[in-house]
């Protein structure tokens, strides 16, 4: 939250998308021009919109469409894959089970995360070892181990759209090499090296992936219902890249001056913004932004979110040559990215 922005910037990333792997990409004029706009966004809203970055309109709106079919399942099929303690808290929420800030989001959602194995990670990762339950028609029932009482929980998996899975996590490989991308013009932004951002920072980054549907808010009763689909917060990794509905406005940024700015639908693009651990690593030079969702719409929204993290193990504390630009000293002490999910999540989990 770096200004009082009133619109939020648009960046065609296709130069960067095509040659930041590029060993000789270092003059590369139209790169640096991209690098330049992103350190731009990043100090003044900390969001961004991204076109030209190469995944088909088509893929976007099928993932939002084969969301949506899942949401309008019966109720007591989407319950089939309750997220629960037992499945390392992956699977579906009902509206006003996900609570930001002690308050009930208007908003029902599957959550799904990076695969963990029991053990990958001691202690730190065992509330969310697991895996995701999104396997369609085609796969056998789902046995997940309950890494609490040692035994075996079977899944009866609802009647998902029948490329539920393959799609999802076509979408996720390339959600991840595009964030991958962008995070190293984010570190050339930085005047750090390209690679930066990888080895024991995020050279096996965590993602976290969140379908999200926002009902209309007549549809939700009156006495469960609150004013807000997700309320105010920052996201917890280094950034997020939202597929939103092209024709809904209800995700709003919040600019130095405490105004709501609408992150207007623009087909095509992801709404890109920045988060908790940037910030950490950056040494707050960039600030994570305030955002929230409204949906006044008279119809059903869908949001797709996608979230680029650190390792999960990763401490994550500031890098020396942002230290150097901002005074010489950590403004931020040391954060076990792992921890700070596990203490997010369980914090925003309701039974």
């Amino acid at each position: 939250m770096g200004s009082d922005f009133k619109s939020i910037p648009l960046i065609d990333i296709s130069p960067l998308v095509e040659k930041i792997d590029d060993p000789n990409m270092a003059n590369d004029k139209d790169l640096l021009q991209v690098v330049r706009m992103l350190d731009d966004a990043c100090r003044e809203a900390g969001f961004f919109y991204v076109k030209g970055h190469g995944i088909a309109e088509s893929l976007m709106k099928e993932v939002r469409d084969v969301t949506q079919k899942f949401f309008q399942l019966p109720y007591e099929e989407k319950l089939k894959i309750k997220m629960t303690p037992q499945s390392g808290y992956r699977g579906y929420q009902r509206v006003g089970e996900n609570v930001t800030k002690g308050k009930p989001d208007m908003h029902e959602a599957i959550d799904c995360y990076t695969p963990i194995e029991p053990g990958q990670f001691g202690d730190l990762a065992k509330p969310m070892e697991g895996s995701n339950l999104w396997y369609g028609s085609n796969f056998p029932p789902l046995f997940v181990l309950d890494i609490i009482s040692q035994s075996t929980i079977l899944f009866d998996l609802p009647k998902y759209p029948s490329n539920f899975d393959s799609l999802l996590e076509n979408y996720i490989n390339l959600l991840r090499d595009l964030s991958r991308k962008i995070m190293r013009g984010i570190a050339l932004a930085l005047g750090g090296p390209v690679d930066a951002f990888e080895g024991k920072t995020a050279g096996d980054p965590f993602w976290v992936c969140r379908l999200i549907g926002y009902p209309v808010s007549t549809d939700i009763p009156e006495e469960q219902r609150t004013d807000t689909g997700c309320g105010a917060h920052t996201d917890y990794g280094l950034l997020t890249l939202v597929n939103q509905d092209d024709d809904i406005c209800a995700l709003e940024v919040r600019n130095k001056s405490g105004e709501w700015i609408y992150a207007k639908p623009l087909p095509g693009t992801f709404v890109c913004n920045i988060g908790d651990m940037l910030k950490v690593w950056s040494n707050g030079i960039y600030q994570p932004t305030l955002h929230r969702v409204v949906n006044n719409s008279p119809r059903y929204r869908v949001s797709v979110a996608f979230f680029y993290e650190s390792n999960f193990d990763a401490a994550v504390e500031p890098v020396e040559f942002c230290r150097e630009r901002t005074g010489g000293f950590a403004k931020y002490e040391k954060v076990v990215y792992g921890e700070h999910l596990v203490q997010k999540v369980l914090t925003n989990f309701v039974m």
